[in-house]
């Protein structure tokens, strides 16, 4: 049985799309991966499409649907994959609400600022509604610093599940997109490479 992992943030700028893709280019080195993707933007599709001109590492599978047939079409999807990651939408919608309701574990990335907090408490809500696992994932973090742990202060108070690894503001993840990679496949011994296999391992915890 496949594990869906739906990638939901409200606020743009979170790094949504970014995050998808390194783990499904992390995940793909072992394992069966699909992607969809259902944010209107469609970046992760341009970053698949990239992917597949340059032949560029394990292949994944980017499966094209609108998020009012994602229901219907996962069973189907689930027999092909290990791994299927949605890059959802970014605000509350039918199609946010039917990818968080497919979901294994919604992950919602954050930046530390308490904007980036605010915003994701729909999201929140909505993984509550639907009764779904949720972990936040604090990405673009400055290395340490006072907002940041008045960050992580503020998500314990509201009592959600802050995963262990943070995703520090490093270019590595940018570089790696543009190329239609992930950080583990374009620099591989780097902090951003390191930090990414550790979220991997929080993530596979969760699911355990």
């Amino acid at each position: 049985m496949s594990t869906i992992i739906t990638i939901a943030q409200q606020k743009g700028g979170a790094g949504k799309t970014t995050l998808a893709a390194n783990l499904a280019a992390a995940w793909a080195a072992t394992r069966r991966v699909t992607v969809i993707d259902i944010d209107p933007q469609h970046s992760l599709t341009r970053w698949h499409a990239l992917r597949a001109a340059r032949k560029a590492g394990p292949a994944i599978t980017l499966a094209e649907i609108s998020g009012w047939r994602l229901a219907g079409e996962l069973d189907k999807l689930r027999r092909d994959a290990d791994i299927i990651l949605i890059d959802s939408p970014p605000q509350i919608d039918t199609d946010a609400r039917q990818a968080v309701r497919a979901a294994d574990v919604v992950l919602v990335p954050i930046q530390p600022s308490p904007p980036d907090l605010w915003a994701a408490e729909g999201t929140f809500g909505l993984a509550k509604a639907e009764k779904r696992r949720l972990a936040i994932v604090l990405n673009r973090a400055p290395a340490t610093g006072k907002l940041r742990a008045m960050v992580e202060a503020d998500i314990a108070k509201l009592g959600e599940t802050l995963l262990a690894t943070v995703l520090c503001n490093r270019t590595g993840f940018a570089t790696a997109f543009a190329q239609g990679l992930g950080v583990t496949e374009a620099a591989p011994h780097s902090r951003a490479a390191q930090e990414l296999r550790s979220l991997l391992a929080d993530i596979e915890g969760m699911l355990r």
